[in-house]
C-alpha cells in the first residue's frame, strides 16, 4: 500500500527536493498545461526549475488526494483511475478531478477520509 511519504518519493524531482509536476502528470494521464489548469498555477510556472516552492505547495495537495486513494484502492495506477472517472457520492456526477479543478481538494480529502472511517461505503 502506498503512503503519502512513498508516493512523495516516487513523484519528486531527483535534482530538487520538490515534487515532479512530470512524473505527477505522467501518472494521472494528462498534459502539463491540463495539470497546470488543474492545480491552478501558470505552465509556465509549473514547468520552471525558479517555480518549486510554488509548484510544490501547489501539487501538494494533488499528492495526498492520490497518496489517501492509493492506500485505499491497492495500487497507484487505480487511485488515478478514480480521481479521474469515478463521480463523488453527493456531487452531482464531479469527479475528485473536478472538484480539484474548482478549488475543491479540501473536499475530496474529507471524502476520503469519510470513506477510510466507514462513514461511505
Amino acid at each position: 500500500m502506498a503512503t503519502l511519504d512513498a508516493f512523495a518519493s516516487h513523484y519528486g524531482d531527483d535534482a530538487t527536493p520538490f515534487l515532479s509536476p512530470r512524473r505527477v502528470a505522467e501518472r494521472l494521464g494528462v498534459t502539463m498545461s491540463e495539470l497546470a489548469g488543474l492545480v491552478g498555477i501558470a505552465r509556465n510556472t509549473l514547468a520552471s526549475v525558479k517555480g518549486g516552492r510554488k509548484v510544490d505547495a501547489a501539487l501538494s495537495p494533488l499528492v495526498r488526494i492520490l497518496a489517501m486513494a492509493a492506500e485505499m484502492t491497492g495500487s497507484d495506477a487505480r487511485a488515478a483511475i478514480w480521481f479521474k472517472h469515478q463521480p463523488i457520492p453527493g456531487w452531482a456526477g464531479k469527479t475528485a478531478y473536478d472538484l480539484v479543478g474548482e478549488g475543491k481538494g479540501d473536499k475530496v480529502l474529507a471524502y476520503l477520509e469519510s470513506v477510510r472511517a466507514g462513514i461511505y461505503a
